[in-house]
């Protein structure tokens, strides 16, 4: 996966990228299946200068679809969280697509809750 980093009215951080690194890792997990050249990763993270107030953007380029991700918090490790959870879940989506889930019927359990209210009484 190529990655781009950009800062804006920020300083970079040791502990910053860390945080991306752990991120991007689980991240990984969901890309297994495209090759590692075709993936880029751009990540823009701002500090709002008038109040204390962290802003990122993700744009995660795949060979079948682009995605983005947006995140803000008081704290540069919340933003990176609520940037990247939204991120997950939007490519678990998008794969859930590709896989062609909504076509599958999914067996419904039988002897639930209701046939068993039903034999009592």
């Amino acid at each position: 996966m190529k990655i781009a980093l950009s800062y804006k009215n920020l300083v970079k951080n040791g502990n910053l990228e860390e945080q991306f690194v752990k991120n991007i890792k689980k991240l990984e997990r969901f890309l297994s299946s495209y090759q590692p050249d075709l993936v880029q990763l751009h990540a823009t993270l701002e500090k709002n200068p008038h109040k204390e107030e962290y802003y990122i953007s993700l744009n995660l380029a795949l060979p079948t679809a682009r995605l983005h991700a947006t995140g803000e918090g008081s704290d540069t490790r919340v933003s990176t969280r609520r940037a990247f959870e939204e991120l997950r879940s939007q490519l678990g989506k998008h794969i859930g697509k590709l896989r062609h889930d909504y076509q599958w019927k999914r067996k419904r359990a039988r002897g639930g809750p209701a046939s068993l209210a039903d034999e009592e009484v």
